[in-house]
């Protein structure tokens, strides 16, 4: 809020180690998400995280989500499977894929580098069909959980209709085994 990136990072890693110091025995860790990065939000560049888990005094405790639609939205072109695993390998280098933690499946509403974190229905939006396929279809995201956060009604028919389109991918052939 009129301090910079800098500062904010700062009070976050503040926070958490508060937090865990708090609770020097707890085994909880808590994942940080990527942000679509609207307004002043910060964590939408693998930078704010990687930073947030090098300065605290907990990096053990620290790992990483990341929501297709907010990683589409904060300019990571991960329409297309270059681009997705162009994105894949940003986030190695910084933050390492031993920290990956879940992922949080979504298509977006609002085009590539929007900054406006807008939900859409898998297949249904600007991101299109190709990332879903890669992390369903990849033997090194298997074992990562993975969570709808697509729009939802009251009777969940459109949760129904969005886990076909993803269970149809795992019955192609398997990528980068």
């Amino acid at each position: 809020m009129g301090d910079g990136e800098d500062a904010g990072l700062s009070r976050v890693v503040a926070t958490l180690d508060t937090v865990f110091a708090s609770t020097p025995r707890g085994t909880c860790r808590i994942a940080l998400e990527i942000t679509a990065g609207q307004g002043t939000c910060l964590g939408h560049k693998f930078e704010h995280l990687a930073t947030i888990i090098e300065r605290s005094k907990f990096p053990e405790r620290l790992l990483a989500c990341l929501d297709t639609a907010h990683l589409f939205e904060a300019g990571f072109d991960i329409s297309f499977e270059k681009g997705f695993w162009r994105t894949m390998k940003h986030f190695d280098r910084l933050i390492g894929r031993q920290r990956l933690a879940a992922w949080h499946l979504n298509d977006s509403k609002t085009g590539l580098g929007s900054r406006v974190d807008r939900h859409e229905h898998i297949g249904k939006g600007k991101i299109g069909l190709a990332p879903f396929a890669e992390i369903m279809q990849s033997a090194e995201f298997r074992r990562i959980p993975k969570v709808l956060e697509t729009p939802k009604r009251e009777d969940l028919k459109e949760d129904v209709e969005n886990m076909k389109v993803l269970r149809g991918f795992l019955e192609q052939k398997p990528k980068r085994i």
